[in-house]
């Protein structure tokens, strides 16, 4: 084999790793998580986005589910309209019925399941779905949320895989929502409504805690809006240059070919 040949091949194998490696790095994070905006503090209230990306070139997501644990069960989960999507509530029966301001809740959010409804995401594109969660367990540090993400070829990606001590990143993780230490108004930085708005909805009564809520889950979920779109950019752009460096390296190693030829 001559000489040129070996360079050009080099150079061409060389490119295509260098950009492999920048657009990998853009994508090795791209799962379905959850994101509180500001504090999710122990009894307390927050508003979270539930983050998904698209990771297929040649199918968009139409589906989403999100299951919430029973065993730390949340009085009041409230998902904010997303246009072209519908939002479904399931609730399940307690064993043990919460007590909370005063009131026994014999049943808890279990999941909440939106699809498509004029709307997708697209190949290289992400979706965010505000959520009001509350009251938080005050004996755990994290909630475990597990989903379940549905494309329009039928694919089904489940993120359900928990994190263990010391061990790899697994494949499919799940979402996990941190909590941090309880505040002394048991109302996180994110504040959300009260628990009893979701209890209120079944007694007919209703909470005066709405309104404020659903103007602060509306700039919670702008400011997410922001900074998640900065970084996916950002990604975007270092693989943008990882295609550029790979294709001079190819150019390089013919020109260096051509001249040893000569």
């Amino acid at each position: 084999m001559s000489v040129s040949r070996i360079s050009t091949r080099a150079a061409l194998a060389g490119g295509i790793a260098l950009s492999s490696v920048v657009l990998l790095s853009g994508t090795a994070f791209a799962h379905v998580s959850v994101q509180p905006q500001g504090e999710a503090a122990k009894g307390g209230y927050a508003t979270v986005n539930i983050k998904v990306p698209n990771e297929r070139d040649n199918a968009s997501t139409v589906k989403l589910e999100v299951s919430f644990p029973l065993d730390h069960p949340l009085a009041s989960v409230m998902p904010q309209p997303v246009p072209g999507w519908k939002a479904e509530v399931t609730k399940s029966k307690l064993d043990k019925p919460l007590e909370l301001h005063g009131r026994k809740i014999n049943e808890a959010v279990s999941k909440v399941t939106w699809t498509a409804d004029g709307s997708k995401i697209g190949p290289g594109q992400f979706q965010q779905f505000p959520l009001s969660l509350g009251q938080l367990p005050e004996d755990v540090d994290q909630l475990v949320l597990k989903a379940v993400q549905t494309y329009d070829n039928k694919e089904v990606v489940r993120w359900i895989e928990e994190q263990k001590e010391g061990a790899e990143e697994p494949q499919n993780p799940a979402p996990v929502l941190k909590l941090s230490a309880a505040s002394d108004d048991h109302h996180g930085g994110g504040a959300a409504p009260s628990a009893t708005a979701s209890a209120s909805a079944s007694t007919g009564k209703k909470d005066g805690h709405d309104d404020k809520a659903g103007d602060h889950e509306e700039k919670a979920a702008a400011e997410s809006s922001a900074s998640s779109s900065s970084s996916d950019t950002t990604a975007r752009v270092l693989g943008v240059v990882g295609i550029l460096i790979g294709v001079a390296g190819v150019a390089f190693g013919v020109l260096a070919g051509r001249r040893r030829s000569a």
